[in-house]
């Protein structure tokens, strides 16, 4: 365990010697993975949470073998006392938090909106959306607090966020309110240093589009194939986001699949 700093002014002159830190959640697999890898090799150090320990472990490894050595903290992001508890954890050992990535997310079950369970609604709000508030709640604290003040949060949205599939009430809904949550962070942290954004993604190759493959229910209800782009140029647009000084910011980007039905869906 990790032993606690005495507080985060304290580790003040320590901070600003040491690289930058960023946390990205949902890093053990796909977008996450990706971009914690491609901030490694930019020079920050990593905390990677997510729910399962062993794959997390892995990516630390690769992360290291780039870049700074990386932190593993296995974190349930819809549970507000994993939430707490990963916080303490980079309070303690790092004393400070440059960059949040608030990637971790879930889907449901591809249903009529009607028979989607309240179970299954609640997982993806609870992953999602109330996951990604509370990671930031805890960031903005520790931003105000720590010195140099300020930092930044990028947000992991969706092309759902302005366009649906079907049969995806849960998650479009939960990635419209992440643009939602992205602007009054924006608005609400400007006064203190901390700059928040959004990223846009379509189509990138991870575990979770390998269906586009086997094609995808169209709006028009045929079904299609769809193509993907490689999930490093996702990667390489976060960094690019993070990289920034704080008195600039991309409130919103979109990496897509240039081939992808998304520019006249439906």
């Amino acid at each position: 365990m990790a032993m606690k700093a005495d507080s985060v002014e304290d580790r003040s002159d320590m901070a600003e010697l040491d690289r930058k830190v960023a946390l990205v959640t949902g890093a053990g697999s796909g977008v996450g993975q990706a971009a914690a890898v491609a901030l490694a090799a930019a020079g920050y150090t990593l905390v990677l949470a997510g729910r399962r320990a062993e794959q997390l472990r892995a990516v630390a490894d690769q992360c290291a073998a780039v870049g700074p050595a990386a932190f593993a903290v296995p974190t349930d992001v819809g549970v507000p006392t994993s939430v707490d508890a990963l916080f303490e954890t980079v309070r303690a050992t790092y004393g400070r938090l440059d960059v949040l990535f608030n990637n971790a997310g879930r889907n449901a079950v591809a249903v009529p909106m009607e028979e989607l369970p309240v179970a299954e609604w609640q997982a993806v709000v609870d992953v999602n959306l109330t996951g990604a508030f509370l990671c930031t709640q805890h960031a903005v604290r520790l931003m105000k607090q720590q010195r140099p003040r300020g930092g930044r949060i990028i947000n992991n949205g969706s092309l759902s966020a302005y366009t649906p599939r079907p049969h995806s009430v849960a998650y479009t809904a939960t990635k419209h309110a992440i643009t939602g949550l992205t602007k009054s962070t924006a608005l609400d942290g400007r006064p203190f240093d901390i700059a928040c954004g959004q990223i846009d993604i379509g189509n990138a190759q991870t575990p979770m589009t390998a269906r586009m493959s086997q094609g995808v229910q169209q709006p028009d209800g045929s079904t299609r194939v769809e193509p993907t782009m490689d999930v490093t140029h996702v990667a390489r647009a976060v960094v690019y986001m993070a990289g920034l000084p704080l008195d600039a910011n991309v409130p919103n980007m979109t990496v897509m699949a240039t081939g992808m039905p998304f520019v006249g869906r439906g």
